[in-house]
């Protein structure tokens, strides 16, 4: 199956790309992608999705690839990026859908469950757990424990984007690593998460080094080219934002089914991460793929797509 083409589809005041697979009359599925991403990110999970009976619907999200991608930073809060799925709901007239995401994608679905529960029939987070709010602003947070140079304190500043600019094939060849030879046991070293400063030391990798071919991450290349880098960062300009929104919300999780799929050798997401998610979750199940990184959905897809058709099969099958 090559990936399905996308179709545009207006919703909450933008125009959204949005790719499908499987019977319009499958359980819909729900799969965002993350940051510096694509739904394409999606094109080995939607095949097993759509033979197992599921309608995969993966859009663009606002920001990427060829949906619209608003101007002001304030565009970009979660309240609006979750409304953006409610409405493509609506637009597909569907009551209910899993929301599967997978970095960012699974920063929305968690909050999904809160702000949209009755939109919400089950949350699948791909490395990407459930995170409450910290004590204090989490931007706050990582800059007092790593430095100026973490990447998201970084993307705070105005236009820094441009520095990614006319080089998208070198900055998807450094993004898309090969994970560490070692499973992750705690949170990253500072030099890991200081983005900005290994991209410009960076001088390339033989291509057993990354998880994708050549030909995948040109698409990348040429949608970034296309589109720019601002406004995936605008997702992390709203990060304090969100911070001071999702205070405000009890944070349990009672009767929306969820499964959590870690991965031992994520640098950004470590299974570390998922501490505390059985004890606010009732329904959860979790598991941790062992010699995986961040991108689970290329490094692993067959393990993955095992573990999410025979999950959704059991809840809504």
């Amino acid at each position: 199956m090559t990936f399905p083409e996308p179709r545009p589809i207006e919703t909450n005041g933008v125009t959204l790309q949005v790719h499908e697979a499987g019977p319009e009359d499958g359980f819909p599925v729900l799969l965002l992608h993350g940051w510096p991403e694509l739904a394409y990110s999606w094109k080995k999970v939607m095949p097993a999705l759509a033979a197992a009976g599921f309608r995969a619907i993966a859009p663009n999200m606002r920001g990427f690839g060829g949906s619209d991608a608003p101007r002001d930073v304030e565009a970009y809060g979660m309240e609006t990026l979750v409304a953006d799925m409610t409405g493509l709901l609506d637009a597909l007239d569907l009551d209910q859908a899993a929301w599967c995401g997978h970095d960012w994608g699974g920063l929305i679905v968690w909050p999904a469950a809160l702000l949209a529960p009755e939109r919400v029939a089950g949350v699948l987070g791909v490395n990407t757990p459930q995170i409450p709010p910290t004590e204090i602003d989490q931007v706050e947070l990582l800059r007092q424990v790593y430095g100026d140079d973490h990447y998201i304190v970084r993307f705070q500043e105005p236009g820094v984007e441009a520095r990614f600019k006319g080089q998208e094939d070198r900055f998807f060849e450094f993004v898309f690593g090969a994970p560490p030879k070692q499973s992750i046991d705690g949170l990253p070293p500072a030099e890991v998460t200081h983005l900005f400063n290994r991209f410009r030391e960076f001088t390339g990798r033989v291509e057993d080094d990354i998880v994708i071919g050549p030909e995948d991450r040109h698409v990348y290349a040429e949608a970034y080219r296309k589109s720019g880098f601002g406004g995936g960062i605008n997702y992390y300009r709203n990060m304090s934002a969100n911070w001071r929104l999702m205070r405000g919300y009890n944070h349990d999780i009672k009767e929306t089914p969820c499964l959590m799929v870690a991965a031992d050798r994520d640098w950004f997401l470590p299974p570390l991460l998922t501490e505390g998610m059985d004890e606010r979750i009732e329904d959860l199940e979790l598991h941790v793929l062992e010699g995986v990184g961040h991108w689970t959905m290329w490094e692993a897809p067959d393990r993955l797509n095992a573990l999410m058709t025979d999950w959704l099969g059991r809840k809504f099958g």
